[in-house]
């Protein structure tokens, strides 16, 4: 959560530091700021509540070589020009990613609360800093760092040194690169990577001065750091529109694409192979139980991971929100492979869980988005998705690579363990490679679902019901129309309907049933009946085959096996969705309070 930039050079700061503020307006928008050093070697800073468009207006004018930027997600005090960054005092000037856990202890030992002019942690830090300043500029956010219990990603500015920004970080990003033009820090890549195709991790516990010939990073001890450089794998022009209305839309478009990379890149022969994620299969063939550590939507994919792994390699799998996990007892073994999912590789509740899992002695496997990511970085293995930037807060093109992941690491540990042969892995394989053609034709009649979603407009809530596989589907289904339409949603497994929440269904309600299964069609039929009794509006959407005079199908799905279904169905899902938000003129790529990148817990 929230998004910070910096950069110095010999460029003018300002339009830099803003268009990158709106790179990162996925991280937070609840408001945004940037300060920037002013003839005089002050910092002026320029901040308000909502929009980086609203900033724009106020900060147009500014003529500055250094500064640095902050778009916000509220977590300490109300949303208000007062407690956006950047905060200032005295002599420095900060802006934070992060929470500061210890701030309130710090703020009445350094009796400074009669000067706080907000109700931020981040405004302490800049406190703190000043008060441990005495000339030394590195030393002084050393010393305020070692004080700190939390999170964070800082960039410091010091009035009298219009030539350098500084920038420290624990757990929450910081990615750096560098041009004959300047020197360039933000949370994400997205903000900096049109200025150079190779970037680096700032090392947590390290502090960097940035001027615009480039870094220097010293350790907390003294010691010179030499960051290791990462390569952009993905063409930062795909970050646009592409004449898209919002960037939902287009990245659904890009699903097939995706998918397609996804697998092709891992065959070998018509087996699956992770070679070149440098996936050992000791670490598949020693395993004999999968713990899936994820929150949200890439817990879904999880759910879709379990699924699969449990019917067709036998092995038991447990999934478990990330959030819960560091807080609970797991049991861990050394056969135990944790696998962890992450889009960013910063969510901060599963980063914790990963080591935790580590200090307890798992193998573990993460699947993310990001090189280089924190995540990545502290797993024993890693398998990219390569999905490309997805800007939308709501996840979608992320979601099906990550699935299309647990569908590869199905087939390969069916041929480990033998649960299939090489045959039965080809064919797994083949069904496998044929999902990017039937999605894109779910894509292709995106009319058809847009008539269906119409009937959702006014709706105050929405059940959703499927057996089997279908019901993770339906889990991530309801995620995408509670998160951008704001319309209370809540899917079930069929069966456990009536056990309760049944009593909610009245005269009109909206429920979308998802049938996909062979084997649990006759059971779905009567679940869809029960509703229907009841008085509900019954949306069908299921394989054409599975349907009967029980179930009439208002949309269908592309022929599959029964496991094959998953991506196609959750494309048509998460269409409906993205038309009823749109419908309902919101902004569909920024829903309120919500923020792409969680690294707080």
């Amino acid at each position: 959560m929230c998004g910070i930039i910096g950069y110095v050079g010999k460029s003018n700061a300002t339009g830099i530091l803003l268009k990158g503020l709106k790179s990162l307006e996925y991280r937070g928008y609840d408001s945004a700021g940037i300060a920037v050093f002013n003839d005089s070697a002050q910092s002026d800073v320029k901040k308000c509540k909502g929009r980086v468009e609203a900033l724009c207006e106020i900060a147009k004018n500014l003529n500055s070589n250094a500064g640095i930027g902050h778009t916000r997600w509220a977590t300490h005090g109300m949303v208000n020009d007062a407690n956006s960054h950047p905060h200032k005092f005295n002599r420095v000037t900060v802006v934070h990613n992060g929470i500061i856990e210890n701030y309130e202890s710090i703020r009445d030992t350094l009796g400074v609360s009669n000067e706080l002019k907000s109700q931020t942690d981040s405004e302490v830090v800049a406190a703190l800093i000043d008060s441990c300043y005495n000339g030394d500029e590195k030393q002084a956010i050393i010393s305020a760092a070692k004080r700190l219990t939390g999170t964070y990603a800082l960039a410091v500015m010091f009035d009298g040194n219009p030539n350098s920004i500084y920038a420290v970080r624990n757990v929450s990003p910081i990615v750096c690169c560098k041009n004959d033009d300047g020197a360039y820090i933000a949370s994400d890549i997205m903000a900096i990577g049109e200025y150079s195709s190779e970037y680096f991790v700032l090392p947590e516990f390290s502090v960097a001065q940035i001027n615009e010939n480039g870094f220097e990073i010293e350790s907390f001890a003294g010691e010179e750091i030499i960051p290791k450089n990462l390569k952009l794998d993905w063409d930062i022009r795909s970050a646009g529109k592409c004449g898209y209305p919002f960037y939902m839309e287009k990245e659904i478009a890009e699903q097939p694409s995706v998918i397609r990379k996804t697998i092709e890149k891992r065959i070998v022969n018509g087996i699956p192979e992770f070679t070149v994620d440098g996936v050992d299969d000791g670490v598949l063939a020693n395993c004999s139980r999968i713990i899936v550590v994820a929150c949200g939507t890439a817990m879904h994919a999880g759910l879709v991971g379990k699924s699969l792994i449990e019917k067709i390699c036998e092995i038991q799998v447990d999934v478990c929100m990330a959030s819960e996990f560091i807080y609970g007892t797991p049991i861990i073994n050394d056969d135990t492979l944790v696998i962890c999912v992450s889009q960013s590789g910063e969510t901060v509740d599963t980063l914790e869980a990963l080591k935790l899992a580590k200090s307890k002695g798992a193998s573990t496997l993460s699947i993310v988005n990001v090189i280089g990511s924190s995540i990545a970085r502290e797993s024993d293995y890693v398998v990219y998705t390569s999905a490309g930037p997805e800007i939308a807060v709501a996840s979608t093109k992320a979601y099906s690579a990550q699935c299309t992941v647990f569908y590869l690491i199905t087939a390969r540990l069916a041929l480990i363990k033998g649960t299939l042969n090489v045959e039965g892995v080809k064919s797994f394989v083949r069904e496998l490679c044929e999902i990017p053609d039937k999605v894109q034709a779910v894509i292709d009649r995106r009319e058809e679902i847009h008539r269906l979603s119409s009937s959702l407009l006014l709706a105050d809530n929405v059940f959703m019901i499927g057996r089997g596989i279908d019901y993770p589907v339906l889990l991530e289904a309801s995620l995408k129309l509670k998160e951008i339409s704001y319309i209370h949603s809540e899917a079930f497994a069929s069966g456990e309907l009536k056990h309760g929440t049944i009593a909610l269904i009245t005269e009109k309600t909206p429920v979308i049933s998802l049938l996909t299964q062979k084997n649990v069609a006759s059971k779905q039929a009567s679940n869809v009946n029960e509703v229907r009794s009841r008085g509900a509006n019954v949306i069908s959407i299921a394989r054409k085959s599975l349907c009967s005079g029980k179930i009439n199908c208002e949309f269908s799905l592309p022929e599959s096996a029964d496991e094959f279904s998953v991506l196609p169905a959750v494309t048509a899902l998460q269409l409906v969705a993205y038309y009823v938000s749109s419908d309902k003129g919101l902004d569909v790529d920024k829903p309120r309070n919500l923020a792409k990148v969680v690294t707080v817990e």
